[in-house]
């Protein structure tokens, strides 16, 4: 638990000494104000006894102090950045000025991540902490307060506490101070992280390392002496450092190779670095590290099965260096690295750095920018160039976590409704809103880096056509795509049952034929369609099935009242004409007449002609004629492959049959007009009409008007009137 903070003698001691420490540290660049400004707020924040302990109970003050002098010893942080630290340290809010306000503000961003129980080991948490620092030295404060407390919660009682933080910075802050090319940082956190996760593996090679420490130097020192010598008499000008593995990295050799301590055979690492002129060119550079490797292998045994030669082909991320493991005196194993001085500088600067040619992946863009963080901060420029340095790597991403702290991503601009889809379509199609960080949403709210978001679903929630204008991700929109069609399936099968079961109730018979006609005739290209319709209530079945009822009840009519004796085409009346309807090869001209005997005839059911349509003849398999309207849908089809079966025709006489037509009516949803034109048809003579059905949707109305007439002439009477109605757009024959 926290306890209010009593700060002791010894403390107090120690916190004086850290802050003159800290003062001379930062020299000139920390003026007489600034000193006597936190001097100041130490003693009152102190004093005051507002300050807690933190879970270790350490005192804040003295973590402030202690984590402010290792910024500033081990990444060359300024002014700005030691005020946020002691600032923060103390919970502190006075303005010092905006670069310390926007650091300390990052600090506090990032806490408030850490409440949203984050799953820290991944690396869109390790973006997220990026994105959301805004200033660069707040990820160096956080790898330097990491270190600092790493090294204060040895002996501590909270083993629970100590795990938690230890694993953090072994998956978060050590990746992190690799990429910035802070290696002594990165390495004293995987060791001390390794000393809290893995006690027993830790003290055991630190024992076995200690154990050999005199004899380890001894051997480096016996093993470089020689290779210096004969390096002089080649004439190179160089310089060369020996060193040991850490032992978090022969931990995870061990492991990888599967072999104990005394397995690992490249413990030893020598670094040849080739003085060079400015001027020298690439050849040049080679060939002295060419020069250096035959001198080496030649005093030592190489194993050619570890040669990396990265100067003929260096790495695509720019590295150039040759590696060889040889065996040394007392047959040990060393390993040789020989590389210029401009070779050294730009691995060591974060150019081509360490963590990446070791396989880390990280986006391109954060690798140039971080590299550019470690130029500044080796170059000494840190305090002019830490001021301009702004987070504008994840303009087109953002990161929000699930309820349990997991981290998605997504594209700038995502909203709710994709959240739920990346989480399982069922999650998706159910989905009614979300909380986020507390607070009701609805599914089209767009999602903010940081956010944590909690799905609300509702099992009467379908998707909807226009749930597609609200995603940003192809996956939630082919998700939406899949569920939209098999709901219109089932909805479809549904509507199909329904209307059949109304119609066996009312013992009318369904012919398939019959139906599919009066799909077409209510403007329906798919039956899907019409069923979809149907489902949603757009078509009232009673009026579907009355319709269907006056269709079948026309068809039986035509067939009876149009169906003759039949003879042979031979004894057609046929009768000259100079009126061509079609270009057929054939002349004859079969004339319809109602009074017409012995021929096999029928008005086709695709075009529905009536006395004064241009009209043609198709004589059918069984020998019966069709007469189509010669604008019919099906007439270039018929033409083109069966033009030898098609028979020029005309009417004969006066029309006095009752022709059944459909009209199309489109128009504005104006108050009255289907009144309007209901009125215009009744007034009409010899016009009967037998069905009106309408749909309105957005301020337009559609609808079939069914009537039945004598011959053309009356319904294109009927037609002109009907589009004088105000408000009436369209009036067409279907």
């Amino acid at each position: 638990m926290e306890e209010t903070l009593i700060t002791t003698d010894i403390e107090r001691k120690k916190i004086n000494e850290l802050k003159e420490q800290l003062f001379n540290l930062l020299g000139d660049t920390f003026s007489e104000e600034d000193k006597g400004v936190i001097s100041k707020l130490l003693t009152e924040r102190i004093e005051s006894g507002e300050l807690k302990r933190n879970v270790f109970e350490l005192n804040p003050v003295l973590m402030g102090l202690q984590t402010a002098i290792l910024a500033v010893q081990e990444e060359g942080m300024g002014r700005d950045g030691v005020l946020a630290i002691i600032l923060y340290c103390m919970d502190c809010h006075t303005h010092i000025n905006d670069n310390v306000e926007r650091i300390i503000h990052g600090l506090h961003r990032i806490q408030e991540l850490y409440k949203k129980n984050p799953v820290i080991e991944s690396e869109n948490f390790r973006n997220l902490l990026l994105s959301f620092a805004e200033d660069m030295r707040v990820i160096l404060i956080m790898i330097a307060d990491r270190v600092n407390l790493m090294r204060e919660i040895r002996d501590t009682l909270n083993k629970e506490a100590q795990q938690r933080v230890s694993e953090e910075a072994s998956y978060l802050y050590a990746p992190l101070a690799h990429k910035l090319g802070l290696y002594k940082l990165k390495s004293e956190l995987e060791d001390l992280s390794l000393k809290y996760l893995e006690h027993d593996a830790y003290y055991m090679i630190r024992s076995k390392l200690n154990e050999t420490k005199k004899s380890r130097d001894e051997y480096i020192e016996k093993f470089i002496k020689p290779v210096e010598q004969r390096l002089k008499e080649a004439g190179l000008h160089f310089h060369m450092k020996g060193r040991t593995k850490s032992i978090h990295s022969i931990w995870q050799k061990m492991k990888k190779q599967q072999c104990g301590f005394e397995g690992i055979y490249d413990l030893f690492a020598i670094r040849i670095i080739i003085e060079t002129e400015k001027n020298d060119n690439n050849s040049t550079e080679h060939a002295l590290c060419w020069q250096a490797y035959s001198i080496v292998t030649d005093m030592y045994q190489p194993n050619p099965k570890r040669l990396r030669d990265w100067l003929s082909v260096p790495k695509s991320n720019g590295y150039e260096s040759l590696h060889i493991t040889v065996l040394g005196p007392e047959q040990k194993w060393v390993e040789v690295q020989i590389r210029t001085e401009r070779m050294d500088e730009v691995a060591e600067r974060g150019l081509a750095a360490h963590w990446r040619y070791k396989g880390v992946k990280s986006e391109s863009s954060i690798d140039e920018w971080l590299g550019s963080i470690r130029s500044a901060l080796e170059a000494g420029d840190s305090i002019q160039m830490m001021n301009d340095f702004r987070m504008d790597l994840y303009e087109d991403e953002v990161y929000v976590f699930t309820p349990k702290g997991d981290l998605k991503k997504f594209p700038r601009g995502a909203t709710v409704l994709d959240f739920a889809y990346h989480i399982h379509s069922n999650v998706g199609n159910k989905c009614t809103g979300a909380r986020i960080n507390g607070k009701v949403v609805s599914f089209r709210h767009t999602l903010q880096s940081g956010d944590q978001v909690e799905i609300m679903t509702a099992n009467n929630q379908t998707p909807k056509q226009d749930w597609l204008n609200i995603v940003k991700t192809s996956r939630a929109k082919s998700k939406i795509r899949l569920a939209l069609k098999e709901t219109q399936v089932k909805d479809g099968i549904f509507a199909k049952e329904m209307l059949e079961r109304r119609m066996k109730n009312r013992k009318i018979e369904l012919e398939e034929a019959v139906m599919n006609i009066l799909i077409k005739k209510l403007g329906f290209k798919e039956a899907r369609d019409f069923y979809k319709q149907l489902a949603e209530g757009v078509l009232d079945p009673n009026t579907v099935i009355e319709r269907y009822q006056q269709l079948q009840d026309e068809s039986k009519s035509s067939a009876n009242d149009q169906r003759h004796e039949t003879r042979s085409a031979e004894e057609f009346v046929l009768q000259d004409s100079q009126e061509e309807l079609l270009s057929y090869s054939n002349d004859d001209v079969l004339v319809i007449d109602k009074n017409l005997k012995g021929v096999d005839y029928q008005l086709a059911r695709c075009c529905r002609p009536i006395y004064g349509d241009d009209v043609f003849g198709f004589v059918t398999i069984n020998g019966g004629i069709k007469i189509h309207r010669t604008d019919c849908p099906n007439a270039p089809e018929l033409r083109r492959r069966f033009g030898y079966r098609i028979v020029r025709a005309r009417w004969s006489g006066k029309g006095t049959s009752k022709y059944s037509v459909t009209l199309r009516v489109i128009g504005n949803d104006d108050i009255g007009i289907v009144n309007n034109i209901t009125s215009i048809i009744s007034k009409e003579e010899k016009i009967m009409m037998r069905s009106i059905n309408i749909d309105s949707n957005d301020g337009l109305f559609s609808g079939n008007l069914v009537v039945n007439v004598e011959d053309t002439s009356r319904i294109e009477a009927l037609i002109k009137k009907l589009r004088t109605v105000k408000g009436v757009k369209q009036v067409i024959r279907i």
